[in-house]
């Protein structure tokens, strides 16, 4: 669930995970089911067929996701989106509970939540898959049916996740994410970042930490699980 305006002790360290090829592995391919399902809406709303691909992928580098473009430029309806979309994916035959990565999160010494530029509804999916939903305190997800909402890597976004969750400071803010990007932004907005990512060619200068999978995190952060 979203919970908003918690208030954390001060010196409280709290860690943000990001939930999609985060959590779960990008070898099962969620992004491209995902990805054949917006082109396939894209279409269903009259999108050109020869160049709904390129235009997708325009509006996920101008906008930080596919479908604020489609709401800015196309007017969609954000249910519709959601029900063909996020809403149609088979998570439950896909992602599958992961007892180490529940062992893993357990065992941080630092309050969890959950950080994603996903909606809720997909957002608890996922996380009830590989039963970890319990794990966190809440989840900052992004509303597409919020007028001009904020998502990674925007500076707002992290301000949301903050207020959210009631962390007070910058230097106590641990972050997991599968994006250089969203990465970059954190450690400029003065979080310790962790790239997570098995890709050599995504490796950010700008994250704190590197790991391949999330399963590492106490390799780089042991002090947060001592």
């Amino acid at each position: 669930m979203t919970v908003g305006g918690l208030d954390s002790a001060p010196g409280e360290r709290i860690f943000f995970f990001d939930i999609d090829n985060c959590l779960y592995s990008p070898e099962l391919c969620v992004h491209l089911l995902i990805k054949e399902r917006i082109y396939e809406f894209g279409r269903g709303i009259g999108m050109d067929a020869a160049t709904v691909v390129e235009t997708c992928t325009s509006y996920y580098k101008d906008y930080g996701l596919t479908v604020r473009g489609l709401i800015n430029h196309h007017g969609v309806d954000v249910a519709a989106f959601n029900d063909k979309v996020d809403g149609s994916l088979p998570l439950e035959s896909v992602i599958k509970p992961d007892s180490a990565l529940r062992e893993m999160i357990l065992s941080i010494k630092t309050r969890r939540w959950a950080f994603t530029n996903a909606g809720f509804e997909h957002a608890s999916r996922v996380l009830k898959c590989l039963q970890v939903n319990d794990l966190f305190e809440g989840i900052t997800y992004c509303d597409y049916a919020e007028p001009d909402f904020p998502c990674k890597p925007e500076r707002r976004a992290y301000e949301k996740a903050m207020k959210e969750s009631g962390a007070k400071d910058v230097r106590l803010c641990y972050f997991a994410d599968d994006s250089a990007s969203n990465v970059e932004a954190a450690t400029e907005f003065g979080w310790t970042s962790v790239l997570v990512s098995k890709q050599p060619s995504v490796a950010s200068k700008a994250a704190d930490l590197h790991i391949k999978t999330i399963h590492d995190l106490p390799l780089v952060l042991p002090q947060l699980f001592t």
